[in-house]
């Protein structure tokens, strides 16, 4: 005989819609969702709704019986979207009040007001130093998917391969982006920000970096770009002969990704590096001359503890990072953690919890604030990623990602790019195969795409 909570919803049909919701408040394997047959003098929870309700009602109704049943009130109330300083900047554009914003938040939203000072926050601080985009601007992503190992919480396109395949790759690489910098050029736009994002680009060679980098220089118009950033990554694949190369080719951002200083959780979770390649990487970092180090942490990793976090994040700063990125474990379903506990991240919510509050109050008290700050599904706690700068070290492409306002062209495969139309407020994807093999294969397809698709 199970022992699931069943809960039969009346009054309307479209479930899915409200899984994501329900699965705030209870595990998948503890409650089970019945179709509404007619009959409500069984043993389930019921919620009556309405079909003619619009959905963020049905979504509050939801919230509150369920909030009632359980005791748990998520901080992000009925919101289930990753881009909530999106929502708020739009309540704010709409509305023109602060005050009045705040209250639909907490109010209809059901959001704490932590968390509603926090997006609103975040907004007026990326409104009041950037602005909306250029509409001839554009973001340019260049992937590199490859890493020296795969993470047991990741899910993302990334392969350990050979060197002969990587340079087939970077074959094809170099020609999207020839073709994508002379497209944008007759287009009349031009790039605002440059990332080289992964995997880790720092898995190629010297060599490999300076004539990818070469080509990216020759084949945009670098006059007008903010930032240039290149993911580092691994501390591992780091080192002084790659950094000078990043450096003499205007690269003024990179990322340094610890995601722990604990040797035991960096071998659970698969890193292949340790606190001392950390430790030489950034003081590598230090003497090139950066304008920006940015650095990652995950809270909710396996086995760690609220002080092991908090460890971290104060040798991330003695360090010398100047952003930070604050990430909540997500559990993909594509991950091996996944696989092995299958509710690790409702286990750790309350651990999660403390240390973003921990991480928030240190990093407040060395002068940093929030610059940006998205969700994701699987999130252990259902709570943030959150970024974090010293002075001015915002994350451009970040922000404008987040933002969706730009046209962002999106090199290499599993890059999705997105063309920006602003008379409509939308945008149209265009994605490129996530299989590299099949990158390679089809490059002259990928181009295509974007010719049909993402010039204007």
């Amino acid at each position: 005989m199970s022992d699931k909570l069943k809960i039969k919803i009346h009054g309307y049909r479209n479930l899915p819609v409200l899984q994501e919701l329900i699965d705030e408040f209870l595990r998948p394997s503890d409650y089970e969702l019945l179709p509404d047959d007619g009959f409500r003098r069984d043993a389930a929870v019921h919620i009556n709704l309405r079909e003619s309700a619009d959905k963020d009602e049905i979504k509050r109704e939801i919230f509150d019986r369920l909030s009632d049943l359980t005791g748990i009130r998520p901080d992000w109330g009925i919101l289930t979207g990753v881009r909530p300083v999106k929502l708020a900047g739009e309540m704010l554009e709409r509305a023109g009040d602060r005050e009045e914003v705040f209250r639909t938040l907490t109010d209809d939203d059901r959001l704490t007001e932590d968390k509603a000072r926090l997006i609103l926050s975040v907004y007026e601080r990326q409104d009041r130093l950037y602005g909306k985009a250029d509409e001839n601007s554009a973001g340019v992503y260049i992937g590199i998917p490859f890493c020296p190992t795969r993470c047991v919480y990741c899910s993302f396109a990334s392969n350990q391969v050979s060197s002969e395949e990587i340079e087939r790759y970077l074959t094809a690489l170099r020609q999207e982006i020839r073709y994508a910098g002379r497209r944008l050029r007759e287009s009349g736009m031009y790039p605002e920000t440059v990332y080289f994002g992964g995997g880790t680009p720092t898995t190629l060679t010297a060599a490999q970096l300076q004539t990818l980098l070469e080509t990216t220089k020759k084949s945009f118009d670098f006059s007008r770009v903010r930032e240039f950033t290149v993911e580092a990554g691994r501390p591992d694949t780091i080192t002084a002969e790659k950094l000078a190369v990043l450096k003499d080719f205007g690269v003024d951002r990179i990322s340094i990704n610890p995601q722990s200083m604990r040797q035991e959780t960096l071998d659970a979770i698969g890193r292949s590096h340790t606190p001392e390649d950390i430790r030489r990487a950034f003081a590598l970092a230090g003497r090139t001359g950066f304008r920006v180090i940015n650095a990652d942490l995950i809270a909710g990793l396996p086995g760690e503890t609220e002080e092991d976090f908090r460890d971290s994040l104060r040798q991330v700063l003695k360090l010398g990072a100047n952003n930070v990125t604050v990430h909540t474990l997500a559990v993909k379903r594509a991950s091996r953690l996944k696989d092995i506990d299958r509710d690790y991240h409702y286990r750790v919510a309350d651990t999660v919890a403390a240390m973003l509050g921990d991480s928030r109050e240190i990093l407040s008290e060395h002068g940093f604030v929030p610059y940006y700050l998205y969700r994701q599904k699987h999130m252990a706690g259902f709570f943030e990623n959150t970024g974090y700068c010293l002075g001015e070290t915002d994350g451009l492409y970040n922000i404008r990602i987040m933002d969706e306002h730009q046209t962002i062209a999106a090199l290499g495969a599993g890059g999705i790019s997105k063309r920006y139309y602003p008379e409509t407020n939308r945008l149209e994807r265009v994605p490129n195969v996530t299989n590299y093999q099949e990158y390679i294969r089809r490059i002259d397809e990928m181009c295509a795409r974007k010719e049909n698709k993402l010039w204007r």
